[in-house]
């Protein structure tokens, strides 16, 4: 059984600004997707809002999605990731997802809609209820500069305490590509539980796939992982 007090959001909001602050990163969150994608435009040109997230597609407001923007001394956009509610009209995720995988494809890539296929591990099969995903996930700064700090165990927790306080979802979800979740970064992030080989994505005119993982953790995961010392949790994942 989980132990989780009424003051642990407190601590872990306080210890993880607290380390935020001492590598100089600041944390702005929002609502609103058009200003989001300006922050885009201004930090990361090269990369388009994935489609989960582009307000042209989909109602984004303070009830259903926020995002995350970090930047550094220098006031340069160094992070970003976001978070939003999926109406699964009473399905489990994996019925959701055998419909709806297009909707969350790799972001500025031509996708073969028709070669591209999913397929559901047993989480998906037994996740149902309220489900946020999670996406929009990275992290820039100069070649070293991040690198061994514990900013990404840090920045995945708060989104999972973000979701917890804003949404209160019975499971957080995310897709990852495959040579990133062989790196670790899954367990960096926070996410408990990998299902690989469920997104098989191919780009017109090439042979072979892009392979993408699913990551989840449900409520008491999360509950689990934020009572946790941050510290430790930063040593492990530096």
């Amino acid at each position: 059984m989980t132990l989780y007090s009424a003051n642990t959001d407190a601590h872990f909001m306080a210890a993880s600004l607290d380390i935020l602050k001492r590598n100089s990163v600041q944390l702005t969150i929002g609502t609103d997707f058009e200003e989001y994608k300006a922050l885009l435009a201004e930090g990361r040109p090269d990369h388009q809002v994935g489609a989960p997230f582009d307000p042209e597609l989909h109602h984004l407001n303070e009830s259903n999605a926020v995002w995350m923007v970090g930047r550094d001394a220098t006031n340069r956009i160094m992070h970003t990731q976001a978070l939003r509610v999926l109406d699964l009209k009473q399905q489990r995720l994996s019925e959701y997802m055998r419909r709806g995988f297009r909707q969350f494809p790799p972001s500025g890539l031509d996708i073969d809609y028709t070669r591209s296929r999913y397929r559901p591990g047993p989480g998906a099969q037994r996740i149902a209820g309220k489900v946020v995903y999670h996406g929009e996930v990275w992290m820039g700064g100069d070649p070293g500069q991040y690198r061994g700090t514990g900013l990404s165990c840090i920045l995945g927790r708060y989104a999972f305490l973000t979701a917890m306080q804003r949404f209160a979802p019975d499971h957080v979800i995310g897709f990852m590509p495959k040579p990133v979740a062989f790196k670790g970064f899954a367990e960096r992030q926070g996410y408990m539980h990998a299902e690989p080989g469920c997104l098989r994505w191919f780009i017109r005119g090439e042979e072979g796939p892009l392979e993408g993982f699913m990551v989840y953790m449900s409520n008491e995961d999360i509950r689990f992982m934020l009572d946790m010392p941050l510290r430790e949790l930063m040593a492990l994942a530096a």
